[in-house]
């Protein structure tokens, strides 16, 4: 029981870091990148929340 506590104490831990790392990535793409991607920063965000998250 305690294995499986930690163990998923450990996955979340894990899952925040990547999630953080990518904001941050999302974060420092200046305006001008975003209209060279054609990408909008909130769906960014929406998708990488989805796809870390679920």
């Amino acid at each position: 029981m305690f294995d499986t506590l930690v163990s998923r104490a450990r996955n979340s831990i894990a899952k925040r870091r990547h999630y953080n790392r990518l904001v941050a990535e999302i974060e420092n793409l200046s305006s001008r990148d975003l209209a060279d991607l054609r990408a909008d920063r909130s769906e960014m965000l929406y998708q990488i929340h989805k796809q870390v998250y679920g």
